[in-house]
């Protein structure tokens, strides 16, 4: 139970509004859905879905996920135009709980370069907007952009102006990620003292990581006195990304006697929530990430050893169960059963309905024909590798043969399915190369005739071992400058190379519709 000094710390999530902004981070309307179940069981206040005037897709997820979830929050992002207002409350209005998240930039820098107004005019549009859109919904955040950039005592004036007009949360966003974790603690102590009527909001924190100083300049903001954080899973977002949720989740509960604080998540989701973005996205999370990276809680030095296998405590202060990894010992392999099967991922916290767990069980004996023993990390990364596409697949990996040799250059031959008015056609590439990922990537070129730019190609063991499953990410751009993400996941590198391939390919298809 939660103590009288125990302040109870709202999770804004904008993982599939800011975070989707980050390039090669965009999801279709399924994989938005997903997702959004998933924040809502992870037990986020408030979901930012989408900036919904931004296009009629964005729209419709807004509209989707609000009609979708049962007890969190839905909002759309807008800026300070009835326009957009209209749109957002159009988008939210099915909510259980709706909520209109109206912006304006308040430092000079954007007023005199971007918005060309003057400070009065700021203030005069801030508090008609915010006005207007109470009108149509009860719960009204406002957002004064670049705020800690801007002069505190006119930040204190739009802020009054926004809470006399409606305002129930008024959002300090550090949007370039400019200042320290001292002056966030300031500015925020600083606007609680100043801003008339400020006891009729909560304030809330939106900080960018640009001088990776996000998660630090989050939580000096609570002990300040913010009520909401606002962050994204795995840290993505624009430029060098936002706060990131399960750093500060985690602060905030390793560190509770700290902070005096502490959140409605249910932490053992937060792991489970990031690898399901992770797959949604292509984006890898990094082996040193905070919380969720692979050596998280891996310990090499000795010394390290020796002291967490007499208490965990010398080395670590949290557990890995509290994030949700599974330590779980039971092995399956070709033998095992479904039912085995079942329990096993019912153990590691996985709830599948009939078909979902028939199509992973399908999946894992394919693996365990290939391995001796399939591991936890192995199940969580094809059930990761199950996000749903939701788009109709251009092409399909049928089969594909590659030579390569240190004496010749590396050829190889590849067949895809590709989509046709009547159904499927299959067709046939070659192509040769500097090395066998190479050519058969040139090979599928050769069949699709496009010339995308390869932006990036990541390579990494899911597990240990030789007959490790490898995970490859790819990241495409084409001449338009759209950039997309595919993943693909294989015991044969290769394999799993030109299956990220044409996931990729197959995204940057549905994009161009």
């Amino acid at each position: 139970m939660m103590s009288e000094f125990m302040r109870r710390i709202k999770i804004f999530d904008t993982t599939l509004r800011d975070g989707e902004q980050s390039p090669g981070c965009s999801m279709n309307l399924g994989e938005k859905l997903e997702m959004a179940a998933q924040l809502e069981k992870l037990g986020v206040d408030v979901i930012e879905a989408g900036f919904a005037v931004s296009s009629p897709e964005d729209f419709e997820s807004v509209r989707q996920i609000a009609a979708l979830l049962k007890k969190t929050t839905v909002a759309s992002l807008a800026r300070a135009t009835k326009s957009d207002i209209d749109t957002a409350f159009d988008a939210v209005k099915e909510a259980k709980k709706p909520r209109i998240h109206v912006f304006l930039a308040s430092s000079d820098i954007h007023l005199q370069h971007k918005l060309h107004m003057t400070r009065e005019e700021m203030l005069q549009q801030t508090g008609e907007m915010v006005r207007y859109a109470k009108s149509l919904v009860q719960d009204i955040e406002f957002s004064a952009e670049d705020a800690s950039r801007t002069d505190w005592e006119f930040l204190a004036k739009v802020y009054e102006t926004a809470i006399a007009n409606g305002a129930n949360v008024i959002n300090v966003p550090d949007t370039v990620g400019y200042v320290t974790p001292q002056e966030m603690f300031e500015m925020i102590s600083y606007l609680k003292q100043h801003v008339k009527g400020i006891e009729q909001a909560e304030i809330s924190v939106h900080c960018h990581n640009d001088l990776g100083m996000a998660a630090a300049n989050s939580l000096a903001s609570v002990r300040a006195g913010a009520a909401q954080v606002e962050c994204t899973l795995n840290g993505i977002g624009e430029r060098a990304g936002n706060a990131s949720m399960e750093e500060i989740i985690m602060a905030l509960r390793t560190r509770q006697s700290y902070y005096h604080a502490e959140t409605g998540i249910d932490t053992t989701n937060i792991y489970k929530s990031c690898k399901k973005l992770s797959a949604i996205t292509g984006v890898p999370i990094g082996p040193t990430k905070p919380v969720v990276g692979a050596n998280a809680f891996a310990h090499e030095a000795g010394i390290h050893q020796h002291g967490v296998l007499n208490d965990r405590l010398t080395y670590e202060i949290m557990t890995p169960e509290s994030v949700g990894i599974s330590h779980n010992t039971m092995v399956l392999g070709k033998h095992s059963g479904r039912h085995a099967f079942d329990e096993k991922l019912k153990a590691m916290g996985y709830t599948l309905s009939k078909e979902d767990l028939a199509k992973a069980f399908a999946d894992f004996k394919k693996l365990a024909d290939l391995k001796k023993n399939v591991t936890d990390r192995d199940l969580e990364a094809l059930l990761a590798g199950a996000a749903k596409l939701e788009i109709e697949e251009v092409y399909t990996l049928e089969s594909y043969v590659v030579s390569s040799s240190s004496v010749n250059s590396a050829s190889a031959m590849v067949k895809l399915g590709v989509k046709a008015p009547d159904g499927k056609e299959i067709h046939e590439g070659t192509g040769v190369g500097a090395g066998p990922i190479n050519a058969a990537l040139s090979a599928i070129d050769a069949v699709t005739g496009r010339d995308y730019t390869l932006e990036n190609f990541s390579i990494q063991a899911v597990t240990e071992g030789d007959d490790a499953l490898g995970e490859v990410v790819v990241r495409l751009k084409n001449s338009g400058g759209t950039v997309v993400s595919g993943r693909g996941l294989d015991v044969d590198i290769i394999g799993a190379s030109l299956q990220a391939y044409v996931n990729a390919m197959n995204r940057m298809a549905y994009k161009a519709e």
